[in-house]
């Protein structure tokens, strides 16, 4: 699994021109699922993501979690993260899970994510044409990979 993790003023997801995810500060999350992915792969990256210390303290230094301030967490699905364009000039989604297999990870990573401690959790739609107004903070993205960690 594959996400690309972004600290963000503000962040929201439309389909159709209507806001189907929204959050204030906090972390907007796209994710991507391989045919490799289980629920270890999920459990990894949600936990990653809600205890990231990206958030500044009194300090100014990075050293709080998105939960320590509060924060929100939107997850976007986003098949293009397995996209592979090393050759020619069309990316191959060879690597990305199967449309029935990333629903179901994504329906699982929802679940997971819906049962966190943080008050704020947003989803965008599974296989939907998404827009993705983000206001990134810093700039501060990373990029988290649970095949990377195991």
């Amino acid at each position: 699994m594959r996400a690309v993790v972004q600290r963000c003023a503000h962040a929201s997801v439309s389909v159709d021109n209507k806001i189907v995810g929204k959050i204030k500060e906090g972390i907007i999350a796209l994710v991507g699922f391989s045919p490799k992915d289980s629920e270890n792969d999920i459990d990894y990256i949600i936990d990653k993501i809600a205890n990231l210390r990206i958030f500044s303290d009194e300090n100014g230094k990075m050293n709080l979690s998105v939960k320590d301030i509060n924060g929100g967490i939107l997850f976007v699905p986003n098949f293009t993260l397995y996209g592979d364009s090393r050759h020619g000039r069309r990316p191959s989604y060879i690597d990305a899970a199967g449309i029935e297999y990333a629903n179901t990870l994504f329906e699982t990573l929802k679940l997971k994510a819906s049962a966190l401690n943080i008050d704020n959790i947003e989803f965008g739609i599974f296989q939907a044409d998404m827009k993705v107004d983000i206001l990134n903070d810093g700039p501060i993205t990373l990029i988290l990979d649970s095949f990377k960690n195991f």
